[in-house]
Order: structure tokens, then sequence, then C-alpha cells
């Protein structure tokens, strides 16, 4: 039966050498099992007949049984017509519409004849019509026997060719049909026994055919338990195999640099959830274990902070540390923090390597690394590059704007003769779920508080109709001494048109805020333009800064108050509120404006409320999660998943992660060397999916 899933599609009933093409090449689709897996995206109850005279406006779908009238075609154009069928069932009339193959229509639908006739309703001219809509002879049709119909994802291209989701229903079938014994099961009884799941034909039977609602929701939730199981099994015998095969330095000793800093040259108090993230890494740090740790904390949260009280603890005990951070911006932000941080402590060096640290300059810094006189170093992906070599690397640190995978990890890894402890920090607060799946290998620590005196940012909305009265607040605060962003989308697909908008957004501004001093920055200015722009903005000789993204991150000004972001609708939530937290690092209370135009989609209108009705990130990731899904939320992108979910969703399943986490937990404590009989079958199909669609390599 496993063989049958394998076979070449081609040979799938309806199938043959130009469908298998198209499968292929639209949806990538080559054997029966893959086409088996390209699961439904909804159903609709097909057991139901309506009466013409019921049918109203506001449904979806709808089924009539009746006879064609009469034909009507009408010229729409060169070369084009419609084709209109007068459709009655004896309690009124409906339009059946054709804009494309009417010569079929005509052939093949007699006038007189009883048919079924299925689609979605709309009005055109008072009259209720259905465009392109499904038609059957009604003696063919069983409706006690025709349950949830399933609607399958098709492209353009399979469209325009007659290939729809009924022809790839009728596959499926196929399938179905020719598999006359049952599916080999992937789960033990002792897993699918105690949670009532269905077995694993059944599902796919189900999932394709379902009956009714009940028999829906036990397939998809027997299928979704297996994906997310298999996917979470994976994470925890990769983490449960790093901890066994590695050993950790040891760094028991909290001596003079840690508490000399923290004695005598903290900036300010850590807050109560700081001093718990130092207290777990300081745990994970003398434990014996190599430390993987995540540490998530919203904008201003002081990660920074806490992460260069973890490298004093390896200077401490004679270890070398690091920071890697995704950009040359971030890097040279980092670099000036910590250096400022350690102003007053002797004997610390910190040095910068990126790609702009050429000649002799980088040679320098690649020796006195290697010979133990750099303490710290900062930089970008090229710490990883094979020249650069450290005396001893204790800890390094990942401010990762974006996906740094486990490949990337074991590369740092080499640095050392032992791994050195990892901390890995994002600023973009992930939902626990997605955390649980994306850095299923890592501890989690959280920072869920703000520094004392920060007061929430104020957001509101206003359409760009209403500038006047912005311009009016804008000049309040600067009068008052605080300084403003105004931020431009910066989006690459138009970035050329969009670099023009922000050149003539600045003139603009210019003029609208004369009596001010105005800086602009942007990505396509050179490095050192770009640092003097910043720089009179930080030293507040500009009082409003004029950018697109690149502020997003690495941007401290305490004295900024107001976050103005034109054309609000085309930036996602996460970057929202990365772009929000530039603001309200001082005292002042601090304000984000969001300009939008008055025509919105509902979605964007949702994003725009949830932006104003919370300062808080993890509720935003949250939602940002449930309106896009994981595939493409700012630094998770879907090569972040380490795997194509086919029917789970992270958003909407977080119970079933949790499920299948707890599951596969049991399984890793009770074999972690995956040596017992017992478990050889979750073992072969771990190892067969490795083998197949899934890209596990982005994990382990």
């Amino acid at each position: 039966m496993t063989d049958l899933l394998h076979q070449d599609i081609m040979y799938a009933p309806g199938v043959g050498p130009k469908r298998k093409e198209m499968l292929s090449k639209e949806l990538g689709i080559q054997t029966f099992g893959q086409l088996l897996e390209h699961y439904p995206y909804k159903y609709i109850d097909r057991r139901h007949i309506y009466r013409i005279s019921e049918l109203l406006e506001s449904m979806s779908f709808i089924q009539v049984k009746g006879r064609i009238l009469s034909f009507e075609s009408f010229e729409t154009g060169r070369r084009s017509k419609r084709l209109v069928a007068h459709f009655t069932d004896g309690h009124g009339i409906l339009d059946l519409v054709w804009f494309s193959k009417t010569q079929y229509v005509t052939k093949n639908y007699k006038i007189g004849e009883e048919y079924i006739v299925f689609g979605r309703p709309t009005v055109y001219g008072g009259r209720f019509q259905i465009s392109h809509p499904e038609i059957e002879p009604a003696q063919n049709v069983q409706l006690s026997t025709m349950g949830m119909q399933p609607h399958y994802h098709t492209t353009e291209r399979m469209k325009k060719a007659g290939f729809t989701s009924r022809a790839i229903e009728k596959i499926a079938t196929g399938i179905l049909d020719r598999m006359t014994q049952p599916l080999p099961e992937t789960l033990p009884p002792y897993i699918t026994g105690p949670l009532h799941l269905i077995s694993r034909d059944e599902a796919f039977r189900l999932i394709h055919h379902p009956q009714d609602a009940s028999s829906l929701d036990k397939a998809k939730f027997r299928l979704k338990f297996e994906e997310l199981f298999y996917v979470q099994l994976n994470i925890l015998r990769y983490a449960s195999d790093q901890r066994r095969k590695y050993r950790g330095y040891v760094f028991s000793r909290v001596g003079k640099l840690f508490n000399g800093f923290y004695n005598d040259c903290l900036p300010f108090p850590l807050t109560e959830a700081q001093k718990r993230v130092v207290r777990e890494i300081h745990a994970d740090m003398k434990s014996g274990r190599q430390m993987n740790r995540l540490l998530q904390g919203d904008v201003g949260s002081g990660k920074t902070l806490v992460a260069l009280l973890s490298m004093l603890i390896a200077l401490d005990n004679g270890y070398q540390a690091c920071i890697m951070a995704p950009t040359e911006i971030l890097a040279e932000q980092h670099l000036a923090t910590i250096q400022e941080f350690l102003r007053g402590m002797a004997g610390i060096r910190v040095e910068m390597l990126t790609g702009i640290v050429k000649g002799k300059r980088r040679q320098e810094v690649l020796s006195q690394l290697a010979d133990g006189s750099i303490h710290i170093l900062v930089g970008t992906h090229a710490i990883i590059e094979d020249p650069v070599q450290f005396f001893r690397l204790g800890i390094a640190v990942i401010d990762e704007q974006h996906r740094f995978g486990v490949a990337q990890r074991a590369k740092l890894w080499n640095k050392s003769v032992n791994p050195p402890h990892v901390l890995v920090m994002t600023a973009t607060p992930i939902p626990r779920t997605l955390a649980m799946t994306i850095y299923g290998d890592l501890d989690v620590s959280v920072i869920d508080q703000l520094p004392p005196g920060r007061k929430p940012v104020y957001t509101e909305h206003r359409y760009d109709d209403q500038l006047t009265s912005l311009y009016q607040g804008i000049r309040r605060q600067i009068k008052a001494g605080r300084q403003v962003y105004i931020v431009y989308p910066l989006i690459k697909e138009s970035g050329k048109i969009d670099l023009r908008n922000l050149e003539e957004g600045f003139l603009t501004m210019k003029e609208v805020f004369a009596e001010f001093r105005l800086s602009k920055v942007h990505g396509q200015m050179k490095p050192q333009e770009k640092e003097e722009e910043m720089q009179k903005y930080l030293s507040g000789e500009t009082q409003i800064l004029v950018a697109t993204t690149v502020i997003e991150v690495g941007v401290n000004v305490p004295n900024a108050s107001v976050m103005v972001i034109l054309d609000a609708q085309r930036f996602g939530l996460s970057q929202l509120h990365q772009l929000r937290g530039r603001v309200g690092r001082g005292a002042e209370q601090s304000f984000c404006i969001l300009v939008t135009t008055r025509k919105m989609s509902k979605e964007t209108a949702r994003r725009i409320d949830i932006m104003c009705s919370t300062n808080d990130g993890f509720q935003i990731a949250e939602a940002d999660l449930k309106l896009r899904g994981p595939g493409d939320l700012e630094g998770t992108q879907q090569s972040g998943l380490a795997f194509d979910l086919k029917i789970a969703d992270i958003a909407r399943d977080g119970q079933i992660v949790q499920l299948a986490r707890d599951e596969a937990q049991k399984i890793i404590d009770s074999d972690p060397t995956c040596e017992k009989a017992e478990h050889a079958l979750l073992w072969q199909r771990l190892a067969a999916l490795r083998k197949t669609n899934i890209n596990w390599g982005v994990i382990s």
C-alpha cells in the first residue's frame, strides 16, 4: 500500500502526461501520496437543494434543481461573447452565465432536461445569476451520498486549462478507490489510543470525503496531530542529542568584572524581569551543559544589557565573547552601546568585525582575536567565516532580526574546543506555539517588563487628508524640545518609486517645516553619508529625521517623542510595532501616528486597530500570526520554518502544537538514545520523513 502512495501521478485515473506536467509545475505534485496530501481548503454541504425563490444575496454557495428554458448569446467585445442560460425550478428564474467554453456548454447541456446546478449566486439586472456553474444531469446525482464537497486550491494556469478543483477531487477519489488495503499506520497504539485518534487510513478517506462536520473534525485532528508530532519529535530528539553530545564550559565564577559593572557602572537598576533572566542564563552557564537559550524581549526592554552581563560572566572565567547582528548598522549600534556601558571599566577590549573592516585593520583584529587580547567581538555574520579564530570563545550572542538557523550556529561551535554557550536575542515577540516550533531546540527566557519610568507610547490613526492638524502637533512637540521621525515605506518590489516618494516627501517636509532643520536617511545612501545624517539627529542638530525603515532597528534617540508612519497600510504589524519602539525611550510621553489612505481592506483596518489598542508586543505578534500565518511573519519567513505544513496551522492549532510537544517529550524522556523496540515505528517514520519533502536541515 505504501508503494501505491509512491506511484507516479501520471498513472492516477484521469491524469496522463499533460496533467502530470501541470500538477508537477503548478502544485509540486508528483506522486499519488502527494496528491492525497494536497488537502481541501474548504467544504460545501451538497445535500441541500434550494428553491430559486429562497435565494438571498448573502448566500455563498447554493444548489438548485430544474430545467434550462432557453439560451441567449450577447456580444461583449471583439471575438468574445457571453452565453446566458435561463433556468427554472418552477419557483423562479435563475440565469446561468459563461464567458468562455460556450461551444462546450451548448453542445453538452440540453433545453428541457433536468439538471442540478451548483455555484455562487450574485444579482445582476435584478435577477439571480451564477457564473460558470457546476452542472450535472439530475439522474447522476445522489444527494444523500454527496455529503460535504471538498474544494482544492488550483492556480490560474490550471483554471484556464479547465483543470478545476472538481478535477482534483475526481483524481483523489480515483486514487482512494484503488487503495483496497488500509494504509499502514504511522503512529503506535499507545499514542492513538489515549488520544482517541482515528486510523491514518480513515483520516485520509474522510479528509477528502467527509460525510458531516464531525467526521471532518476527526480527520483533521488526526492529520494535524501527526504532522506536528513528528516536527516536535525531530526538534526534541535533536536538542536531546546535543545535550548528551556536548559538554558546556562551566562558568561558576562571578568575578570582579561582573560585580564591578553591576555595582558601579550600571546605568539604571535592572527590572525584576532582567534579574530573573540573568539568573536563568547564569544557571545554564554553570550547569556543565552547553546553553542554547532564546531571549525574547520587546523593543526597549533591555536585552543588550542582559547580554552584556552574560558576556562579563564569560570574561570573568577567562573566556572571550562575541555578539552577532544581522546588519552593519545594528552591529555599529551594539558596539556604541557596549562601549558606552563599559565606559567606566578598565581592561576590557571591544572591537568590531564586519564587511567594512578591511585590509590591515582586519588583519589586526583577526590576530588579536586569536591571541586573546580582544575580549568582546561585535560583528555581522562575518564572525562565522573560516578565517575568524578565537583564543577561547565562551559565549556567542546572536541578535537575530531574521532566522539564524542551527546550521550557522554549528559553525560557531567550531570556533572553540567545546561549543560556546549560545544566547539568541529577538526583539520580535514570538507567540509561544511558533517559538516552540521554530526555536524548539532552545530554552526560552522572556523579559516581559519595561524599564521604570517608561510611559506606553500613545498610538493614533489619521487619514492622509488630515495632515494639517498633524503638522501643528509636530510643531508643538519640537518647540517643547523634542525630535520627530517621519517614515516613508520602502518596499523592495517598488523600491525606485518609493525612493522617489521619500525624496519628494523630504522636499515637501522642508517646505512645511521651514523653521526647523531636517535629516534624511535611506538604505541606498553611502554608509558615511548615512552615519553623518544620523549623527546630526542623535546630537540634536536636526529636529526631524525623514527616513525609510532603516531606522527600524538599532537607533536609540531618547529625545525623539513622535513617530509618524506614512502609508502605514503598507506595513505589517510586527514592522509597525518595531518602528513604534524607536520612540518612548525617554521619560516624556511619546506618540506614534499611523497615516493611511481612507480606502483600506478589512485586514488593514484590523492591523491599524490592533496597533492603536495595545503596546504589548506578544499580543501584536499573536494577532500578526493569526492575520498572516507563520509563512511571512517578520523575522520568521517560511525559510525559517523547517518544513512545509500541509494541514496544520501554527496560529490556529496552538493546542494541538502543545499536545504534540507533550507526547514527543514523553518519547524522548523514556528513550533518549532512540533504541527502544516499542518506538521503532516512530524512528523509522521520522527517518522516512527526513528523506522526503521536509527541509529538516534548517533545524538539524
